[in-house]
């Protein structure tokens, strides 16, 4: 086989692949993509709007009949005149004339009637009229509105699904604001005219054409002028709305801009503070919305300019109807009905034109915007939907050889981030890519994960080209974990079965009240070209994980954090979340006994003095004064710390118990010790946190209230002042803030107002709080809090952690651990993992990636921050973990290598030395001096 040949064989299916791929652009026209997706839908309004013309033209013609008939009397001459009433009849063509010996055939004779009655039948037949073109309209404008939505329903769909199909190196440039903006709000204009691009010009259109033939019947002048003006309009209002439009453009631009700018600014906010940048930020945001008004301030100058222009040409025709339509019927030219039915379809027609002018500008404004869209949704590289059919993975595992031979990848500036990488080595080995930072393993990692694909070069596993593995083998067979690995804002066990759910594995159990309404959706769904799979189904691959369905898939999930030494960090979630105790009240009932346990192992003297419980009848030092007062959790925002000093039943409990003023002078006493403290400290210092009551944003304000405080009494503060004052004091604690201001009267006085609190709860507010009861599960607290009841005592050495001890103990007797783990699997881990520490992601995600037992685990620095023994102790366990499959471990300590199968060192996009660790160590050149420097 000559080169030429090579080349073919090795290219082929790439490129077939690619072409596969274009064939699946978005439509460059809008109308081209709304007659594509809605054809039928399409044909069948128009047909609506087709039938719709022969009334309205019935409907305008009637005014005529009535004002000539009945009320001019023509045809009503004598007393005893009649008219014929619903009379149908039709001439018969010449060739039928001679069979039937008659011109005419009347098919319903109708009915004859008197003047007055007449007139009655021709108006109740005008209302009828009326009626049934609103009931086309009505008909018309839902089957629009359905199927502009169903259209918007499928755009929406395709591009979320061309998201998922950008190539890695785009995902990383694009600004996810802006994007989400561009499927959310920017697409929101194209569903109003989905339904009006083919069915509004027809059914104006026909509007229009049908009032202006009928003007011409009754005056052919008239109609002429009429006719004339309606040109007029429909040639130069939009040449001037094109500027508008081109406006409207730039402006959507901007809008989009500013869009990614906020975004950037918010997941910057730490950089911004830290800098103190934020006026800077301020200032530039300050232009864009200069930008963005003198943009929209032309296009509403120019919009008005047009308007007016727009109404002065519609107010020529009457006009000219008042005066020559009129001079036609003083000179009996024209009667008076032909006049009044001129002027009554000239009153129909000015808003047809009107709608078709903005139509038109409509037309030209969402074109721009459809362009602008798909533009940002298209671009080089698009992952070919073959490669995500969800039916294509062949239930093989990946076995044999995996080959490198010449990868190369360059970012956009053309600089080989690889250059002719090639190696080999079995898949189910362990090897470790090291080498110096920006050496580009790290890139090596994402090419073999098959994340990103080489510009040249072809990677292989058993001899498949992993460039045409669908992601139905590639997902489900390679795992990967990176340092920036992303977690969901879902809960802990929802985020580790993530990578098992590539598609239903069993149809879901539908509880639907209304069958109908189920296969309405589904036909929905359908007629969109949405997602065929049901979200309600079961989408986790148990048998992947190990599991053998959902009763015992948290037992792998353990084994799995385990591996990477994070089963203790969720116990600890598990152990400060809640629960419903009617959703487990088994394990309500348990840390009861858990309490009572706790509480006999702290009579103990050696522990006594750790914890310092709730008792009804005594104040708490330990414990926030709000906890005092309420000697409870709050349940909702009524009596949370936030809205507590606004609730007129605690202001009221306040007064009652002669509180008012004592909370008053100890806000007054926190806030000017911490203005003292806290005035030249930073805004942004961890002090803040710590130790302040009062935020940094927060601190110039209360400095006001100080010094208006020390001109004049408290009491005479203004009401809003007084409220932040005592508002301070509900987070005191005596005992870690010790600022002295809890004497034994005033702790009588809360203790007062405690059982005034309870005692004349309104009804209203039963729920709104649970009461600190040691018989009772408190539902509002957390499994900790429940288990204490109390609060750990300040100032006492290791007091955390001694109580974590005895904690641990009385848990371990009840067998409580796993059920509590199970409650920290719950823990929703927030947007991007923002609730867990740097090092609790890393290992999370890590986790997640081994969970699914894939044939080849890469790893890329993903657990870069931990210390070097709790990644040897990692390493073990995965090695461990994957027994028997592939693991390639990138970066971290080079010394790890040694408990690799083989090393491969990368420098400078290229491989320097590879082999096993003992020998390279020795006898090789890269990887002595990495050993040195790491």
């Amino acid at each position: 086989m000559n080169v030429t040949e090579q080349l073919k064989s090795f290219y082929y299916d790439k490129i077939i692949l690619l072409l596969k791929s274009s064939h699946h652009a978005m439509d460059p026209s809008i109308f081209k993509y709304i007659w594509r997706y809605s054809r039928q839908s399409q044909l069948v309004v128009l047909a609506l709007v087709l039938g719709s013309l022969p009334f309205y033209f019935l409907m305008l013609d009637l005014p005529r009949a009535i004002v000539n008939g009945p009320i001019q009397g023509k045809g009503f001459e004598t007393s005893d005149a009649t008219a014929t009433f619903l009379s149908f009849s039709f001439a018969m063509p010449g060739f039928l004339q001679s069979l039937f010996g008659t011109a005419k055939s009347t098919i319903f004779e109708g009915f004859e009637l008197a003047r007055e009655p007449y007139l009655l039948a021709l108006s109740c037949s005008l209302l009828l009229l009326v009626a049934v073109n609103g009931i086309f309209k009505l008909q018309i404008n839902t089957l629009k509105g359905r199927m502009g939505e169903r259209v918007l329903r499928r755009l929406r769909y395709q591009l979320f699904d061309r998201i998922l199909r950008f190539p890695t190196a785009h995902v990383r440039k694009v600004r996810q604001a802006e994007v989400a903006s561009m499927i959310k709000d920017e697409v929101e204009p194209l569903g109003g005219f989905i339904g009006d691009a083919f069915v509004q010009p027809a059914f104006l259109g026909g509007q229009a054409i049908t009032a202006l033939l009928f003007i011409m019947i009754q005056s052919f002048w008239l109609g002429l002028v009429a006719g004339a003006v309606v040109l007029a309009q429909a040639f130069i209002i939009p040449k001037l709305r094109r500027r508008i439009l081109e406006l409207g453009r730039q402006r959507q631009l901007v809008a989009r801009h500013l869009a990614g700018r906020v975004g950037e600014v918010v997941e910057g906010a730490l950089e911004i503070h830290a800098h103190d940048t934020s006026h800077y930020e301020r200032a530039e945001i300050t232009g864009r919305l200069g930008q963005i008004f003198r943009l929209r301030f032309e296009i509403y100058r120019r919009k008005f300019q047009v308007k007016f222009l727009n109404n002065t040409l519609a107010q020529v025709t009457p006009f000219i109807f008042y005066s020559v339509g009129g001079y036609f019927a003083i000179r009996g030219r024209m009667d008076i009905g032909q006049l009044v039915a001129a002027l009554v379809a000239y009153k129909e027609l000015p808003s047809p034109v009107k709608e078709l002018i903005d139509w038109d500008q409509q037309r030209l404004d969402v074109q721009i915007k459809y362009e602008s869209i798909i533009t940002q949704f298209n671009p080089d590289g698009m992952i070919a939907p073959e490669l995500q059919d969800p039916d294509a993975d062949d239930d093989a595992p990946l076995t044999g050889m995996l080959n490198a031979s010449r990868i190369t990848l360059e970012d956009d500036a053309g600089v080989k981030l690889l250059d002719g990488v090639s190696f080999t080595f079995d898949v189910r080995s362990h090897v470790a890519i090291t080498g110096p930072v920006g050496g580009g393993q790290d890139y090596l990692g994402l090419v073999l994960a098959r994340l990103i694909f080489p510009n040249s070069g072809k990677l292989s596993i058993g001899g498949r080209d992993t460039a045409l593995l669908p992601e139905a083998v590639t997902g489900r067979r390679i795992s990967y974990a990176g340092s920036d690995s992303i977690l969901f804002p879902r809960s802990v066990r929802e985020n580790m079965l993530y990578g098992l759910m590539h598609r239903p594995l069993t149809p879901p159990v539908i509880i639907e009240e209304d069958p109908r309404q189920e296969a309405m959706e589904r036909s929905e769904i359908r007629r969109s070209g949405n997602s065929r799979f049901d979200l309600r189904a079961d989408w986790i691959d148990y048998a992947a994980a190990g599991a053998q369905g959902p009763y015992d898939i948290d037992n792998q999930i353990a084994a799995a954090l385990d591996a990477v030494m994070m089963e203790e960090d969720v116990y600890q979630l598990g152990l400060r979340g809640c629960i419903n105790p009617e959703d487990h009240p088994s394990l309500a009932e348990n840390i009861l006994q858990a309490r009572k346990a706790l509480l006999e192992m702290l009579r103990d003297p050696e522990y006594a003095a750790l914890v310092a419980p709730f008792d009804p009848e005594r104040y708490n030092h330990n414990a926030t004064l709000s906890e005092n007062l309420l000697f409870g959790t709050a349940v909702g925002t009524a009596f949370s710390t936030v809205n507590l000093i606004g609730n007129t039943y605690f202001q009221w409990v306040l007064e009652e118990s002669g509180l008012t003023p004592e909370l008053l002078r100890m806000g007054f006493a926190i806030a000017e010790t911490m203005v003292e403290l806290f005035a030249d400290i930073a805004p942004g210092h961890p002090f803040f946190d710590q130790f302040s009551f009062i935020a940094s944003d927060d601190l110039p304000d209360y400095q006001e209230i100080v010094h208006r405080a020390g001109r004049i009494a408290l009491e005479q503060l203004p009401e809003s002042d007084q409220r932040r004052l005592a508002a301070l004091t509900l987070d005191y604690v005596e005992a870690r803030h010790r600022l002295g201001l809890i004497d034994a009267a005033l702790e009588q006085r809360v203790l007062t107002a405690r059982r005034l609190f309870a005692s004349r709860l309104p009804v209203t507010y039963r729920g709104a709080i649970e009461v600190y009861d040691p018989e009772r599960y408190n539902s509002a607290a957390t499994l900790l809090d429940n288990i204490l009841f109390g609060r750990v005592v300040y100032g006492l050495a290791e007091a955390q952690s001694r109580i974590g001890v005895l904690i641990g103990e009385v848990v371990g007797q009840l067998n409580l651990r796993w059920e509590i783990f199970k409650i920290g699997l719950n823990f929703n881990v927030g947007g991007r993992g923002r609730f867990l520490s740097t090092i609790q992601r890393q290992k999370l995600a890590l986790a997640k990636a081994i969970l699914k037992r894939p044939d080849l685990l890469v790893v890329n620095d993903a657990i870069s921050l931990l210390d070097v023994r709790s990644q040897q102790q990692i390493l073990h366990n995965i090695k461990t973990y994957c027994d028997g499959r592939g693991v390639i471990w990138i970066g971290g300590q080079p010394n790890l290598g040694r408990n690799f199968d083989q090393v491969l060192v990368i420098e400078d996009g290229k491989i320097a030395e590879q082999g096993e660790f003992e020998q390279l160590s020795l006898n090789g050149k890269y990887l002595p001096q990495l050993l040195a420097v790491g």
